[in-house]
């Protein structure tokens, strides 16, 4: 019995930092499933590096929760679609230090501060928040660096249509050792000319495609539940779209109507969200619910 409190507990204190996850990516339609892709693809890209198989799913966590801090960034700044000036990009690099304030004294924190705190940081040493370089940057860090460049470059913004496949290898390639870890950057291309990152490339969940609102651009964020005939709508023009099916894919469909204030309101994917908690809780340390021998078995475990 004690058992089962002990990994109920520990499902609930993730279950925190997923949610807390999800709101933040809630607040800027332009990302839909950014979380999801930049997770799997730092899994993906950890195995391939070796990593076991406990340490590819801290990885893939950390990955989940590497824009904590972004719930501080303003909406005019997170969503201008436009060039930052100075002073407003001075505000958004202040997000990783944010995120790990957020996440500081929470049980788990342990298992994302790296990832949330450095996954900006540089291997020339000329990211942020802290300048560091090398191997002064943890793995983890250095492996959710690239999966977030990678997702950013290749997904549709305010600002810039997302890149070809091709393209954003190539800027990987050419920012080697400089933005990204030599070793690393180099199975992360691997993987992805491999093809081995197709289901995940331009998703929003596992076989769902993005689609970007045909009127202003944003994604539509179809669930996985969804089927079709569902209504779904654009949470920036408030347009609505039926989905149909067309070549065995949900595609939307006009509908000529505009959304409720519920029908516009950003919802956590309590699917997505169980499902990651049954991928990730069998390969994490179980906690105890006393907070001191739970951050011993947890320094212990890392």
């Amino acid at each position: 019995m004690k058992s089962i409190q002990n990994a109920s507990h520990t499902q609930n204190l993730l279950h925190t930092l997923y949610s807390m996850a999800f709101l933040v990516e809630a607040r800027d339609p332009y990302t839909g499933g950014h979380l999801w892709r930049v997770s799997l693809y730092s899994t993906r890209l950890a195995l391939a590096c070796g990593f076991s198989k406990q340490d590819a799913v801290v990885a893939g966590l950390g990955g989940f929760l590497h824009d904590l801090g972004k719930v501080g960034v303003p909406d005019t700044i997170l969503n201008n679609p436009g060039k930052l000036t100075d002073a407003e990009y001075a505000v958004m690099k202040t997000h990783p230090a944010l995120g790990a304030q957020v996440l500081e004294g929470h049980p788990l924190a342990p298992l994302a501060m790296d990832v949330v705190l450095s996954h900006h940081e540089r291997v020339d040493g000329r990211g942020y928040p802290s300048g560091l370089s090398g191997r002064k940057i943890a793995e983890s860090a250095r492996i959710v660096g690239i999966a977030d460049a990678f997702d950013a470059m290749t997904s549709t913004r305010p600002y810039r249509r997302g890149m070809s496949l091709v393209a954003a290898i190539e800027q990987i390639e050419v920012n080697l050792d400089k933005q990204f870890d030599l070793h690393f950057g180099r199975r992360f291309i691997e993987l992805a000319q491999s093809g081995e990152l197709d289901g995940i490339i331009g998703h929003s969940d596992t076989g769902i495609p993005m689609r970007e609102c045909p009127v202003c651009g944003p994604v539509v964020v179809v669930h996985k539940h969804q089927k079709a005939g569902d209504k779904v709508f654009c949470r920036v023009c408030g347009n609505g779209f039926a989905l149909e099916k067309q070549q065995g894919k949900l595609a939307l469909k006009p509908t000529m109507q505009k959304g409720s204030a519920a029908d516009l309101q950003a919802l956590i994917d309590h699917d997505l969200l169980a499902r990651l908690l049954e991928e990730s809780l069998p390969y994490l340390p179980v906690c105890s619910g006393n907070g001191k021998s739970w951050l011993r078995q947890l320094r212990d475990w890392l």
